[in-house]
């Protein structure tokens, strides 16, 4: 099984346990090895007293395309440390978009940048994360 297949299947067994991502009505839209992106539309059980989408809840769409990613490579990884950077508001209604990339990877550490854009591709958030590779692989 080639790279590309192996982040495929790997995505798939992942996506099918992801009870959260799923309940926040996250698609993975694409997966390769070291990027995925998800898409999510913000309700109105997301937004906040300020009628704005909740942060937790951006912060939760750019880590599960963090997840997906890390994950991508057929090695079991979790998320070692991350942070997020809020640029603008997201609205009720908006279709939020998180793409995750690999920018290093040294040993079982790898770190991922994840950009959230809305609909008009207008940046929302910026998030990194650093992952670490643990036992287990998804596919055998």
């Amino acid at each position: 099984m080639n790279k590309q297949a192996l982040a495929e299947r790997a995505a798939q067994i992942i996506e099918r346990e992801d009870h959260a991502s799923r309940w926040l009505g996250m698609k993975l839209e694409e997966v390769r090895p070291g990027y995925a992106r998800l898409t999510m539309q913000v309700t109105e059980n997301m937004v906040n007293g300020q009628k704005v989408c909740h942060g937790g809840l951006i912060f939760s769409l750019a880590d599960s395309a963090f997840g997906f990613a890390c994950n991508s490579h057929n090695q079991h990884a979790l998320a070692a440390s991350c942070s997020i950077d809020f640029l603008a508001p997201a609205a009720l209604g908006d279709e939020l978009t998180a793409e995750a990339n690999e920018s290093a990877h040294a040993g079982r550490t790898r770190i991922y940048d994840v950009r959230v854009t809305n609909q008009d591709a207008a940046l929302i958030a910026v998030f990194r994360g650093k992952s670490a590779t643990v036992k287990g692989v998804w596919v055998e």
